[in-house]
């Protein structure tokens, strides 16, 4: 149901901000103002990106826990998806969702509302045992001295 509210409520929104807007400054002021906002989001969230891109690499590399630069990830990819839809309200969210501090406190909104059930880094899965190092997993076959060489080798 409120996917459904969101679905509708957005669009009207965005309707009577085109038409307060532009009845305000004018048409071609509006839509460059709609076009401006676009390819500014777009540097945005390119350069925000490559930084929460490298981010994750290093939490990758140092073993911490990936959760923060994953979720900043994420708003960053909606917050492109939202500057680039034409409208001033989904601008004005994709812009808030760029700014880190506001992305730090909706992600410290949104842990407190999912349960993470497990984690855990570094140790195998519970059910193979830890392998020694010293031991090699082949299949091998007999060979007899006596007999014939295969037709593959000199002999």
């Amino acid at each position: 149901m409120w996917l459904f509210l969101l679905f509708v409520a957005v669009p009207l929104i965005e309707i009577g901000l085109f038409i307060k807007v532009g009845g305000f400054i004018g048409l071609w002021p509006t839509l460059g103002i709609v076009i401006a906002t676009a390819f500014l989001g777009t540097w945005l969230v390119r350069a925000q990106g490559a930084a929460a891109m490298n981010r994750l690499r290093g939490s990758f590399s140092q073993l911490q826990d990936p959760t923060q630069p994953l979720a900043d990830g994420a708003m960053i990819l909606f917050a492109g998806a939202l500057l680039l839809t034409p409208g001033f309200f989904t601008d004005a969210i994709g812009f808030l969702l760029l700014f880190p501090p506001f992305r730090a406190a909706a992600f410290q909104y949104f842990k407190k509302r999912v349960k993470v059930q497990t984690f855990t880094t570094g140790t195998p899965p519970p059910h193979q045992p830890p392998q020694p190092d010293n031991v090699i997993d082949g299949e091998f076959i007999e060979i007899n001295p006596n007999d014939k060489p295969s037709g593959w080798t000199k002999d």
